[in-house]
């Protein structure tokens, strides 16, 4: 969610605030959060492991580079190719947040798949994964809404949710090889 918002401050200096534009977001969003609720759930069927769990992390955070270097020179390029804030907003959004939010998709399904230890508990095991989702949402949104956005600039934002994602890699790659041990 903090990504989400982010990308409304970061479309708005070339096509404003509107509705175009919030749709835009939402729609890439969530099209990229299906698929890769998709893909993780096929992943997680092929023998799951932290190690990839850790991976799933880790290429969320690498796949914010180009949105935390470049966004800038896309979305002049993108406004000089499409001036109509429908389509430019569009255009932009799916260059900027389609893959890193397809794989951040990915940890959900992977996540459950980990957790589940029977079926008889599966349903448990997701309703609480899901739970811890949205309530993480929740706290992202507002603190990023109220206060991040006022705090730090944009970069400063998206380089803690790189360094997040990075640890969360880290520690679940590590803790994969202290196991095998």
């Amino acid at each position: 969610m903090t990504v989400e918002l982010l990308g409304g401050r970061i479309l708005a200096p070339y096509f404003g605030g509107s509705i175009y534009v919030w749709g835009s977001i939402i729609t890439v969003f969530m099209l990229a959060l299906s698929i890769g609720y998709l893909a993780g759930g096929k992943l997680s069927t092929q023998s799951p492991n932290t190690r990839k769990y850790g991976s799933l992390f880790i290429f969320s955070g690498l796949a914010l580079f180009p949105l935390i270097l470049f966004s800038e020179s896309i979305m002049q390029w993108v406004f000089l190719q499409i001036e109509d804030p429908r389509f430019g907003s569009l255009t932009g959004a799916m260059l900027l947040f389609f893959i890193p939010t397809t794989l951040m998709g990915m940890i959900a399904p992977y996540s459950v798949r980990l957790l589940i230890e029977s079926t008889e508990n599966s349903g448990q095991t997701a309703g609480f994964l899901y739970f811890v989702s949205t309530i993480g949402s929740a706290l992202g949104t507002i603190m990023t809404s109220f206060y991040f956005v006022l705090w730090f600039e944009i970069n400063t934002i998206l380089w803690v949710v790189f360094a997040v994602f990075m640890l969360a890699g880290g520690l679940a790659t590590g803790y994969y090889y202290y196991d095998k041990k």
